[in-house]
């Protein structure tokens, strides 16, 4: 019986090598859709107008040989399909509305089936806003009833449920069970966006020690984050659905102002499925060169965790002030995407690319005279 229980072991563990090895044949080749791409094509549109570019937006990726799009879902604590918890997206409306009267995640997911396009729900868990207009925040959103709570902080950067509030958690675990209840997207994806600044749970951690919690206070936001991805990651794995996190490029800006325990992430299955660092730098940029930030993510995977880099897209044809002596490098090359993908593609743990953002691939209003060569460079080795 043992002898046989070992072999069946044996079998298992195989087979799941063959379906990781069998997924990874696939390339994955995301593009993020943002917010800000939904003044343009969505903001106060009719339906018939919001499908119209949906179509041409599906078939512009298609046509280009992509296969995932990151579609922000929940901006701003609301929501871009029909919530019974999130009003819908001013970004949509005008402004905060009831429920959406037409479900946009909806509509990706059913012509992303068509052209073979997986569709993954980005989420920004904790911000409620990205100004300090309190008077924004309609009755129907949920943060509406946290305000002046220590659920809710307006901090000078905008406005954010409080990390360390378990209530908080509860809600967007709530959000999230109604997306992946309700949905056939591929997986959820986190932005970078955690601990908004260094006082949003000063209270919280008062109280914490003061019933005798005794980890610092670097110790309990690591582990307040840590607790939401994991439970997070179990909800989504339970619905057999992918789960990941786009961090910061910068690894120690991600410990130092965003509280994001990466290491711990990539160290074990129970965090994420894949995470897609927002790698936004060139090869000659003097404070992050783009190989060896790449490598310093590649090596710190222990797991059976995918890495897919996010690449700036944005930044074709433009200054780099923060690349100090490599701020003209996109100036003055053509080819930074295609050399970083197929750099991405000589390591192991790297499983494809996403790019920064649907606007610099597709709006020629947004081109520069770079972006048709940089383009034409990218899409030969699609």
């Amino acid at each position: 019986l043992l002898i046989s229980i070992y072999i069946w072991l044996l079998i298992q563990e195989k087979a799941k090598i063959i379906n990781k090895e069998e997924q990874r044949l696939v390339e994955f080749r995301g593009v993020f859709i943002s917010y800000l791409e939904y003044f343009n094509y969505f903001n106060n549109k009719n339906d018939i107008e919001i499908k119209k570019n949906i179509n041409t937006m599906i078939s512009n990726l298609s046509n280009n040989n992509f296969n995932s799009v990151i579609l922000q879902v929940r901006p701003f604590s609301d929501a871009i399909y029909i919530s019974d918890i999130y009003p819908c997206s001013y970004v949509i409306k005008g402004k905060e509305d009831d429920k959406c009267t037409f479900d946009i995640l909806s509509y990706f997911i059913e012509q992303g089936k068509i052209h073979n396009i997986d569709i993954y729900a980005w989420i920004n868990p904790y911000r409620v806003r990205s100004s300090i207009d309190v008077a924004s925040i309609s009755s129907k959103n949920p943060a509406y009833q946290y305000l002046n709570t220590n659920h809710v902080a307006v901090t000078s950067n905008g406005i954010y449920y409080n990390p360390a509030s378990s209530e908080v958690i509860d809600l967007i675990k709530t959000g999230i069970s109604e997306i992946i209840d309700n949905y056939q997207i591929a997986g959820i994806v986190f932005d970078d966006y955690f601990y908004p600044n260094e006082t949003v749970d000063l209270v919280s951690y008062d109280y914490y020690q003061k019933t005798g919690g005794n980890l610092s206070l670097d110790q309990f936001r690591y582990e307040n984050v840590n607790t939401l991805v994991k439970e997070i990651h179990s909800l989504v794995k339970a619905k057999k659905l992918l789960f990941g996190i786009s961090p910061q490029g910068n690894i120690e800006n991600n410990y130092q102002n965003a509280y994001a325990d990466i290491k711990t992430w990539l160290s074990s299955e129970d965090y994420v499925d894949f995470i897609m660092p927002q790698i936004y730098f060139g090869f000659n940029n003097d404070i992050k060169p783009f190989y060896p930030t790449l490598m310093e993510w590649h090596n710190l995977i222990s797991s059976d965790v995918d890495l897919i880099p996010a690449l700036a897209a944005y930044k074709v044809g433009e200054f780099d002030s923060f690349a100090k002596s490599g701020s003209n490098e996109w100036i003055e090359n053509n080819n930074i995407l295609a050399k970083q993908i197929v750099t991405c593609r000589s390591l192991n743990n790297v499983n494809g690319f996403a790019l920064y953002r649907y606007d610099f691939l597709f709006n020629e209003n947004l081109f520069n005279e770079n972006t048709y060569k940089e383009l034409d460079n990218l899409y030969n080795i699609l």
